[in-house]
C-alpha cells in the first residue's frame, strides 16, 4: 500500500495520515526527489530546453513539497507528541535536501550554461522572469561559493530549521501551559456576556464547575483574552492575563531567549558568508525594498509622521482615567491600557463594540464575503459536503474533484469549498478551519497545500489547494460563532490571501499565486479588509442572527466615527514591531547575551506608550520572526508597506463604487492572476494608472 504522505489525491484523506507514516513517506520522497534533480542536472546539454531546465527542477521537488507541506500543516493544526517527534526527526534532514539543491555545482552548472543560449535570450517576459527570479535564488542561496562555504551553508540552515522550530514549540506549549480558572462569578464584572458563557463552557468542557456552581476559564488564547483585558472591570484578573500573555516564551522549560539570540546568530553568519553586511540586506533584495536601510528608512519616516499625534492619543488616554477616578493624569499600567482605550472610546463615540457582534453570525459573515467574491472578482463558491474520520480509522475513499459526495476533512469542525470562474471552469478548492483548540496554534494564516496553474503544452489545468485558518470566536451553548468587528476583518484578510493564490494564473508554478515578494504580499490581503468598512458591503453579509436585519444606521455611523479612534496608536504599535525586526537583524544580531528587555526598551524608547510596569519584550513570543529559518524576518514592515499601496487601491474602488465589477475584475486581472510574473511595482500600476500614493494611508487614518 502507497505511504498515505505521498499521495497525489486532490482530496486528501486525512484520517490515514497517522504520524508513524512520515518517516518513511518522506525518506521515499527525499530520495525521488534526489533522483529527479540527478536526471535534471545531468541532462544532455545539447537538448535543453525551458521546459526541462526551470520547470523540469520545479516539478523535481513538487512531490516532496506537498509532502512535507502536509507534515507541517498538521503540526501546525493537530500538534501531538508523536507528530512532533516524527516532524523533529525529518526536519533536518529536509531543511538539508532543500538547501543543498542551490550548492549543486552540476545544476548550478546547468543553469548558466542555458541561461547564455539564444533560447534563453530569446524567451518570452514569464518565462524569461522565472529564470532570472531561480538564478537569483541559486545566487542569494550561495551557488557561487567555494566549498568549504558552502558547507558551512547547510550546516546554518539545517540549524536554522532547528532552533526555529523549538521556538515555535515553546510559544505553543507555554501558550497551552497557561490558565485560570474563576468560581468568584462577581470577578467578571464588565466582561460581555459572550465571553463569560465562552468562559464556562470551556471550563465545563474540562470538568470545572457544575451547572449550579458554574467555573470560568480563560487562556491566552485571543477570544478569551482579549474580552478580559478590554472589559474585565477586576484590575486582578486583568493583570493576571497580562502576566500570562508577557510569558509566553519567557521564563522555565519553554524559554526563548537563548534561541532568539542564537537564531540572530546564525541569520548574521549566513548572510555574511553570502557577501551581505546583514540578516536584512540578504532578504530584501528579493523585496520592494531592496535593502534593509531602505525599509528602516521606511518605519522612521512613517513614525515622523505619525508621532505627534501619537503622543497626543498617549496623553488623552491619561487625561480620560485621571477625569474618570478623580486623580492627577499619570502614567497607566500596561494592563489598564486597553480597558481604559476602550472606555474612551465608548465615552466619546458611544460605541461598544459588543453591540456588533450579533450582526456578524460566522456563517453569514461568510456566505455575504462569497458572494462579494462573486459580485466583485467574478467567482463562484460553492461548499462541498465533508465528512471527518479519526486518525487510524480511515473511511472510503473521498470523492474526487469531478464527483459529488463527501470530502474528507482534520477536524470536525473543518469546511470545504470549491471556486469556479465566470465560465464555470474549477480553478481550485480550500479548506477553512476557524476556531481555537489545543493542538492548533495561534493566530490566523493562509496556506496551500497544492500550487495550481493553468493548461500548459500537453497538461490539462493543475487545481490550487488552499486553506484558510483562524482562532475566532467559537459557538456557545447551540449558538452561532458571533465575531467581533476585528475577527471579521480577519477573516477578510486571510481571504484576500486565498484569493490571490486560488486566482493565480501563471503558467509557471513557481511564479504562481502568492509566491511575490513579501512586501507585495499582503496588498490582496489587507485590500479585502476595506470592505468590512463599506455599508454596501457591510449590508451583503451584517445581519442579526436572529431577525436578518442589517446594522442600524446609528450603529453604523459609530462604527465609521471610530474607526480613526486612536489610529496613530495603532499604526505605531505595527511601526514599533517592524522597527524591532529590522533593528535586531541590522544592528544587534550578534549582541548575544545582551539583556534582552533592556535592548528592546531602548530600540523602542520613541516608539511605545510610556507605562508604570515595563513589559517584557515581544521577541520570545514573536512568531512571525523566530517560528521559521526566514518567515517576516527582517520582513515586518512588509504589513505597513503594503497598506500603503492597499490605502491607495481602495480608492478606485471607492470612486469607482464599491462593489464595482469592472474595478474588481481589473484587480483580479491585474493584481490577483499575475503572481510574481510581473514587478509588482508595474502591476502596482498597471491597476492604478500610476505609482502608490504615499499620503492615502495616513488620509485613511485621519492623520493627514
Amino acid at each position: 500500500m502507497a505511504n498515505p504522505f505521498l499521495t497525489q489525491d486532490f482530496h486528501i484523506r486525512w484520517s490515514t495520515l497517522d504520524p508513524t507514516h512520515i518517516q518513511e513517506g518522506i525518506g521515499k520522497a527525499l530520495e525521488e526527489a534526489a533522483a529527479a534533480i540527478e536526471r535534471v542536472s545531468s541532462q544532455d546539454r545539447g537538448k535543453m530546453n525551458f521546459d526541462s531546465v526551470v520547470l523540469g527542477l520545479s516539478e523535481a521537488t513538487r512531490p516532496l513539497n506537498e509532502a512535507w507541506n502536509l507534515v507541517t500543516h498538521l503540526d501546525s493544526l493537530c500538534n501531538s507528541p508523536a507528530l512532533r517527534e516524527a516532524h523533529h526527526a525529518m526536519l533536518p534532514e529536509v531543511s538539508a535536501f532543500f538547501a543543498k539543491i542551490p550548492l549543486n555545482d552540476p545544476l548550478w552548472d546547468l543553469l548558466e550554461t542555458y541561461s547564455k543560449t539564444q533560447e534563453a535570450r530569446d524567451l518570452p517576459p514569464v518565462k524569461k522572469r522565472a529564470l532570472e527570479e531561480t538564478m537569483e535564488e541559486f545566487r542569494q542561496a550561495g551557488a557561487d561559493l567555494p566549498p568549504e562555504k558552502k558547507k558551512r551553508l547547510e550546516e546554518l540552515t539545517a540549524e536554522l530549521s532547528q532552533a526555529t522550530q523549538k521556538y515555535s514549540e515553546n510559544v505553543l506549549d507555554s501558550t497551552n501551559a497557561w490558565e485560570l480558572i474563576l468560581t468568584d462569578a462577581s470577578r467578571l464584572k464588565g466582561l460581555p456576556q459572550s465571553a463569560i458563557d465562552a468562559a464556562r463552557a470551556d471550563a465545563a468542557a474540562r470538568g470545572h464547575g457544575s451547572a449550579s456552581e458554574p467555573a470560568y476559564r480563560f487562556t491566552q488564547k485571543a477570544p478569551s483574552m482579549i474580552p478580559v483585558m478590554e472589559h474585565a472591570e477586576d484590575e486582578a484578573l486583568r493583570r493576571a492575563v497580562w502576566e500570562g500573555a508577557t510569558g509566553i516564551g519567557r521564563g522555565g522549560q519553554h524559554d526563548n531567549t537563548e534561541l532568539v539570540w542564537k537564531i540572530l546568530r546564525l541569520r548574521h553568519e549566513k548572510a555574511q558568508i553570502l557577501g551581505k553586511k546583514d540578516f536584512a540586506d540578504l532578504v530584501l533584495q528579493q523585496r520592494m525594498a531592496k535593502t534593509g536601510a531602505a525599509a528602516l528608512a521606511f518605519i522612521e519616516n512613517l513614525h515622523a509622521k505619525v508621532s505627534p499625534a501619537f503622543q497626543r492619543e498617549t496623553i488623552q488616554l491619561q487625561e480620560f482615567k485621571a477625569d474618570a477616578v478623580g486623580q492627577t493624569a499619570d502614567l497607566l499600567q500596561p494592563w489598564e491600557l486597553s480597558y481604559w482605550a476602550e472606555k474612551q472610546r465608548k465615552a466619546a463615540y458611544d460605541f461598544d463594540e459588543e453591540e456588533l457582534r450579533p450582526y456578524f453570525p460566522l456563517d453569514r459573515v461568510l456566505a455575504g464575503m462569497f458572494e462579494l467574491a462573486e459580485r466583485v472578482f467574478d467567482l463562484r463558491i460553492t461548499p462541498r459536503e465533508t465528512v471527518f474520520y479519526p486518525v487510524g480509522q480511515p473511511g472510503p475513499a473521498s470523492a474526487s474533484p469531478t464527483q459529488e459526495g463527501p470530502v474528507e476533512v482534520w477536524h470536525p469542525e473543518v469546511r470545504f469549498y470549491e471556486v469556479r470562474n465566470e465560465k464555470g471552469a474549477h480553478i481550485g478548492s480550500f479548506y477553512a478551519d476557524w476556531h481555537p483548540r489545543d493542538s492548533k496554534r495561534a493566530g490566523a494564516w493562509m496556506n496551500y497545500l497544492r500550487m495550481g496553474c493553468p493548461p500548459y503544452g500537453e497538461h490539462d489545468r493543475r487545481l490550487h489547494l488552499g486553506l484558510i485558518c483562524g482562532n475566532m470566536t467559537p459557538p456557545v451553548d447551540g449558538k452561532p460563532a458571533l465575531l467581533t468587528h476585528d475577527e471579521v476583518c480577519t477573516v477578510f484578510h486571510e481571504f484576500g490571501h486565498l484569493l490571490h493564490q486560488l486566482c493565480g494564473n501563471v503558467e509557471i508554478p513557481a511564479l504562481n499565486g502568492v509566491s511575490v515578494y513579501w512586501d507585495f504580499v499582503e496588498l490582496p490581503s489587507q485590500l479585502l479588509e476595506n470592505f468590512c468598512w463599506e455599508r454596501e458591503s457591510l449590508d451583503l453579509f451584517a445581519r442579526h442572527h436572529e431577525t436578518g436585519e442589517p446594522i442600524p444606521a446609528r450603529l453604523f455611523k459609530k462604527l465609521i466615527a471610530a474607526r480613526n479612534y486612536r489610529s496613530a496608536s495603532d499604526i505605531m504599535r505595527q511601526l514599533s514591531l517592524g522597527k524591532l525586526d529590522l533593528e535586531l537583524h541590522i544592528h544587534h544580531a550578534t549582541d548575544e547575551g545582551a539583556d534582552l528587555d533592556q535592548l528592546s526598551r531602548h530600540i523602542l524608547r520613541d516608539y511605545l506608550v510610556p507605562v508604570k510596569t515595563e513589559s517584557p519584550t515581544m521577541a520570545r513570543r514573536f512568531s512571525h520572526l523566530f517560528s521559521s529559518p526566514v518567515g517576516y524576518a527582517a520582513g515586518y514592515y512588509s504589513y505597513k508597506w503594503a497598506e500603503v499601496l492597499d490605502a491607495d487601491a481602495f480608492t478606485r474602488f471607492q470612486k469607482e463604487g464599491v462593489l464595482n465589477p469592472k474595478v474588481g475584475r481589473d484587480f483580479r486581472d491585474k493584481i490577483l492572476s499575475k503572481g510574481n510574473s510581473e514587478d509588482p511595482a508595474k502591476l502596482f500600476r498597471d491597476f492604478m494608472g500610476r505609482d502608490p500614493d504615499p499620503m492615502a494611508l495616513l488620509v485613511r487614518a485621519g492623520l493627514a
